[in-house]
């Protein structure tokens, strides 16, 4: 099926201008001036005209870091390989990169397995996945190699949950020993979980088992501590090394300092370290604050991390923006920890949200349009070895596109949302900006408020290596 999008404004990491969009089955085509006869041609022989006029027609988004159907706490994450990407593609993101999961003592073939097994035919949007190693012996490192060859090419650590994920230095500098060898990215969860626990324990003794303790015995000295450790570690090991999830302005400033001395250090952050905050939400009253436990925590207003974060998506220290999506509902899941935060099952949902909450640091003149398409589009895809399939409206790419419309206003609630949770983070909330129409692979996904998409509609994508690597 042919199809063109006309009178749109494209949006590129480097700028924007007025185009028409070729589209021809599941590639770009073309990228026309338009009124000009190749324009006029495609139109008369286009089987689908979609007028963009004042719209933004932007790269579909990628999600780097979502958490379907996590095993976690007793439960597991509330919204299935089905009902997340559908979500998803709700919100304009048109792939994400979920994270297959190895505790101690298993083995990793058989839990990637077990991953391919739960997205095989039910995704929305196409998919790939991490590894997280949260058992690193022989077996697994020997492991990583084959599945680098077989496009899963980036690999997690935890320096917190010890007894699930948790590895020490010695491990870590062997799996970013062999990253160095195999050009892997190592996706890092940088807090020192051994003091964690131990100030949790603590305050858990003197009664304080409120939402709130969870963040304040999560500091953010031992997220900047732990993050300057893994700096370290990757620098011995000849290794890149990518931070999940940056919420505190101590651990920014160590990246920005091993950046600046042209180390190869990146890192991500999140929407709910950009607009919530640990006394208003963590600290909501009764046991509303449960639905904001996550890790790391949120920061406290005091922290400069809001007005740090931004900066630091300007000035690319920060050089992605996903959501770490795990949702849970607070009936029967987040209700696990009523008596203690540490059985809080630990995550946010978010991933129907992203485009449009990292859109408001456009409006807000904290972005770049162009930065905006970066660190949620074209960024990931080089990032984790997508790049040129997914990520830039060009010629040969895949046809994933948003049309952005900046007139129009979103308002997000429970009420509206398609995640599979009982409670919205951002219960509420009007911003400006709407995601219009969702093109995945060509195929129309959203369009007119209604969703022409199926179970299945996704696949699978091998990936390359990272473009970031010198």
């Amino acid at each position: 099926m042919t199809t063109l999008i006309k009178n749109g404004t494209v949006v590129s990491t480097t700028g924007r201008h007025e185009a028409d969009v070729l589209i021809d089955g599941e590639k770009i085509a073309a990228i026309l001036q338009p009124g000009t006869s190749a324009a006029v041609s495609a139109e008369s022989g286009a089987e689908k005209v979609i007028d963009a006029k004042g719209k933004y027609v932007v790269p579909g988004g990628i999600d780097c870091h979502t958490h379907m159907e996590l095993p976690f706490g007793g439960t597991f994450a509330s919204d299935t390989f089905e009902i997340g990407t559908r979500a998803a593609a709700w919100g304009g993101t048109t792939t994400i990169i979920d994270f297959a999961v190895q505790k101690y003592g298993e083995n990793v073939r058989e839990c990637l397995d077990s991953w391919f097994a739960k997205a095989e035919g039910e995704c929305a949007i196409d998919y790939a996945f991490h590894m997280i190693l949260g058992g690193v012996d022989d077996a697994a490192l020997k492991e990583m190699d084959a599945l680098v060859d077989e496009g899963i090419t980036s690999f997690k650590l935890f320096m917190a949950y010890p007894g699930v994920f948790y590895s020490d230095d010695g491990q870590i500098l062997k799996v970013m020993q062999k990253a160095s060898e195999n050009g892997a990215m190592i996706c890092m969860h940088a807090e020192n979980g051994i003091a964690i626990d131990v100030i949790a324990e603590q305050a858990a003794s003197r009664g304080q088992t409120d939402p709130i303790y969870h963040g304040i015995t999560r500091p953010p000295r031992l997220e900047g501590e732990a993050t300057n450790r893994a700096i370290q570690l990757a620098l011995v090991a000849g290794a890149p090394v990518y931070f999940v999830h940056l919420s505190a302005s101590e651990a920014l400033e160590r990246v920005a300092e091993a950046r600046n001395e042209g180390h190869n250090v990146y890192a991500e952050t999140c929407p709910q370290y950009l607009y919530l905050n640990l006394e208003d939400h963590l600290g909501a009253p009764g046991f509303a604050g449960a639905g904001y436990v996550c890790s790391p925590p949120l920061r406290t207003k005091e922290h400069t991390h809001h007005k740090d974060l931004w900066r630091g998506l300007r000035t690319n220290d920060l050089a992605v923006v996903s959501t770490d999506h795990c949702p849970f509902c607070m009936k029967e899941q987040k209700e696990l920890g009523l008596e203690d935060f540490r059985a809080i099952p630990n995550g946010i949902g978010g991933v129907e949200h992203r485009m449009d909450l990292i859109y408001q640091g456009v409006v807000m003149g904290e972005l770049s349009l162009e930065r905006w398409v970066e660190t949620c589009s074209t960024t990931p895809a080089r990032m984790f070895g997508l790049y040129p399939q997914k990520g830039v409206i060009a010629a040969g790419s895949d046809a994933d596109i948003v049309l952005y419309n900046p007139s129009a206003k979103t308002h997000i609630s429970v009420d509206t949302h398609h995640m599979s949770m009982d409670y919205s983070a951002y219960e509420g909330l009007d911003i400006d900006g709407h995601v219009d129409t969702v093109i995945s692979r060509g195929k129309v996904l959203i369009e007119d408020n209604a969703y022409h998409g199926a179970k299945g509609d996704g696949r699978y994508l091998r990936r390359g290596l990272s473009s970031y690597l010198i």
